[in-house]
């Protein structure tokens, strides 16, 4: 399968009155932070311009990105598609309504013709009460 792989930055703070910032590294890049009010958690990426098997590929081509998260980093039971993927070369989603606790997150893409990258590494947030 001729998917693309997907770099993104996870980042964000704990939710309620704690004032402590949480980054995460993997494939979702480089660390940062950004303060978000309450249970949520910012989830930023950069499209990516390769398929896995070295191919080019163009902003044009993607469809949608698909991003996946729980509280078990082996069962990310929750589902977000954000759809025209090809407006814009980078992209960012606030996950809102995370209860307390660590909620883990993995990003895909899926381009035009339906092939969907696999899935990023997975990062963690956690939320405190």
């Amino acid at each position: 399968m001729a998917a693309a792989f997907l770099g993104a930055v996870l980042t964000g703070c704990g939710g309620g009155s704690s004032s402590s910032e949480t980054s995460s590294q993997g494939a979702f890049g480089d660390n940062g932070s950004k303060t978000v009010d309450g249970s949520k958690a910012l989830l930023s990426w950069t499209a990516p311009s390769t398929r896995v098997n070295g191919d080019g590929l163009s902003m044009g081509e993607l469809d949608r990105y698909i991003i996946r998260y729980g509280q078990d980093a082996d069962n990310l039971t929750e589902q977000v598609v954000i759809g025209d993927a090809a407006e814009d070369a980078t992209m960012s989603y606030t996950v809102g309504g995370l209860g307390q606790g660590t909620w883990y997150f993995s990003i895909q893409v899926q381009d035009s013709s339906g092939l969907t990258s696999p899935p990023s590494e997975v990062v963690s947030k956690s939320i405190q009460s």
